[in-house]
């Protein structure tokens, strides 16, 4: 997801940029003749990926650290079991030689 977003918001970026300082006011966009409206459009579709690739980037992040959170509590609470049960068989020994 961090991949999208970023990948969203580079060719929001490149298209925004191309706008600015390739076009001339000749109406032109990336060498393909648009009219006015054609290439204010692609100016919201540009400003709508730079968006959506924003929200997918930080929704993928926030997932992200999310499951490294619940992966490491969930190791500490491994550890503390396996620290419980091995104290369980050094109190209470289950063959009959330990038990004399």
């Amino acid at each position: 997801m961090v991949i999208l977003g970023l990948l969203l918001i580079i060719l929001g970026a490149i298209a925004i940029l191309s706008a600015i300082f390739v076009s001339e006011g000749s109406g032109e966009l990336l060498g393909i003749d648009m009219s006015s409206l054609e290439i204010f459009l692609v100016g919201v579709a540009a400003g709508a990926a730079v968006l959506w690739g924003y929200t997918i980037l930080k929704w993928g992040t926030k997932r992200g650290l999310a499951h490294r959170r619940e992966r490491k509590e969930l190791h500490k609470l491994n550890d503390k079991l396996d620290r419980v049960e091995a104290e369980k068989r050094e109190d209470h020994p289950t063959t009959p030689d330990e038990r004399v």
